[in-house]
Formats: structure tokens, C-alpha cells, sequence
């Protein structure tokens, strides 16, 4: 198995062509032609990350979010992205990232978001596929939303602002997705679900909320599609699925 082979998967699920202009999604260290004998599937390309692609065996890492964003002016081992660079140089370690590909991919972050909440009818807000919107099956009261959001999303804690007396219309929008919500609210939505909401966002109009679940929260879910993905189309390769504490940078107290 090549690179490039795992890469064809992941691109029909997810094509390169759909990234966002200013993304860097695809193959971002490694050869095509280089040979792969185990994947290890992660949310960030982190030094914990290639370390652990080093300890069993896989010698190409998937990621959600890529690694290097803009260039590299210098590989300082003493820097999170530069040591992680350095080590899958040095271990052979091929990097692929599939980031707004994959959120706009059918069955991809934004749709798993939606699946997630039990949203039915769910559809793109517009053609970005950056949002969702869909309905409950039934009407809920805010506080009996936020409680279901938490749940969905195995959620310690949650940002709101007010709840509202009744939620049935729910859009999405993965990761830093704020910027969706008035367009949100315009197509009808009670309350919008994202994530990095800034503290001025929380001022909604009447009737309507905005809940912030975490930004890895929302799109974490993405890791066990690439696995699933790839498991599907490759069932005799080895697809690793990595530690949980690897990939989130965020604890709460």
C-alpha cells in the first residue's frame, strides 16, 4: 500500500478540490510513492501523535486539522508544530490532513454534527457546506436543549446564551462557526451550535440562542469516520485510532 492509495480513499470521501482557499488540507509531509503498512487516524498532528504512529507501527498519521497552515521559516524542535515535523521526518512518517474537505464532505464534520443532535431533514444552510440546519423531532424548552446538546457531545460544560421558551429549528456549523449565525437565525433557526464563540456573539436576538460546545468538541467525531472510511475500502490494512488525550489541547477544571 502507497501513500497515494490511502489518500485516493480519503479524497473520494472528502475531495481536495472542496477545501476552503486559505486550507492546506492533502499530503503535507511524505512521498506518494512511499510505501504504508499501518495508519494511525487523530483529530491534531501533534508530537504526542507521531510519537505514538512510531510506537505501533504505523508509518502515516490522518489527521483532521493539518499541521502546517502557512509557511515554515524554521524547524525548532522546541516548537509544537516544528517538533512534530521533525519526528515524522525523521521516523518516515507521512502527514495527511483532510480539514474543510471533510467538513463539507456528505457524511463529513457538519452532517456528523446533525446526526450527532438528531436533527432530522438536515441539510446545507448554503452552498459553503460550512452549516446545517434541520428540526428536532420535537419541540424542546432551551434548558431541556442545553441538557441535550451536553449530552450529544459528552459535554462537562456548556456555553449559552438565554434559553428560549422553545427550540425546534437547530442549524450547526463546525469549529469556529460563529460567523453563521445571523444567517442561521435569518433561515428560521431557534438556536445555533458551534463552536469559539466570542463573548459580543452571545447577544442573540429575542427568541433565539447560540450554544458554543468547544471547537474540538464539535468536530472530533470526524476520526472514527476516517477510520470507518478507510476500514470500509482497505478491510485487510491495519487503521489505528489514536489515544483520546493525544489530540486535545484544552482541560477543564
Amino acid at each position: 500500500m502507497k501513500v497515494r492509495d490511502i489518500a485516493a480513499v480519503l479524497e473520494e470521501f472528502a475531495p481536495l478540490g472542496t477545501q476552503e482557499p486559505w486550507d492546506n488540507a492533502g499530503l503535507c509531509i511524505g512521498s506518494p510513492e512511499a510505501e504504508v503498512h499501518a495508519v494511525l487516524a487523530g483529530f491534531d498532528c501533534t508530537p504526542a501523535l507521531i510519537r505514538e504512529a512510531v510506537s505501533r507501527g504505523a508509518d502515516m498519521v490522518v489527521t483532521h486539522h493539518p499541521l502546517i497552515f502557512g509557511g515554515l521559516k524554521r524547524i525548532d524542535p522546541d516548537d509544537p508544530v516544528g517538533a512534530a515535523v521533525f519526528l515524522a521526518v525523521r521516523h518516515g512518517i507521512a502527514v495527511y490532513a483532510a480539514h474543510t474537505n471533510a467538513d463539507k464532505a456528505a457524511g463529513g464534520v457538519n452532517a456528523l454534527m446533525a446526526q450527532r443532535l438528531g436533527l432530522v431533514d438536515s441539510e446545507p444552510l448554503d452552498e459553503s457546506g460550512l452549516s446545517f440546519i434541520g428540526r428536532l423531532p420535537e419541540t424542546m424548552d432551551g434548558k431541556a436543549f442545553c441538557d441535550h446538546v451536553k449530552a450529544c457531545f459528552s459535554l462537562r460544560v456548556l456555553r449559552s446564551s438565554a434559553p428560549v421558551a422553545a427550540v425546534r429549528c437547530v442549524a450547526t456549523s463546525c469549529g469556529a462557526g460563529a460567523s453563521f449565525a445571523e444567517q442561521a437565525f435569518r433561515a428560521g433557526a431557534d438556536a445555533f451550535v458551534t463552536g469559539d464563540v466570542s463573548y459580543h456573539r452571545f447577544f442573540v436576538p429575542e427568541g433565539r440562542m447560540i450554544l458554543d460546545v468547544g471547537h474540538r468538541e464539535s468536530e472530533v467525531a470526524i476520526v472514527a469516520k476516517f477510520v470507518s472510511v478507510l476500514q470500509k475500502k482497505l478491510p485487510n490494512f491495519a487503521v489505528y485510532t489514536a489515544t483520546p488525550e493525544n489530540n486535545n489541547p484544552i482541560y477543564y477544571y
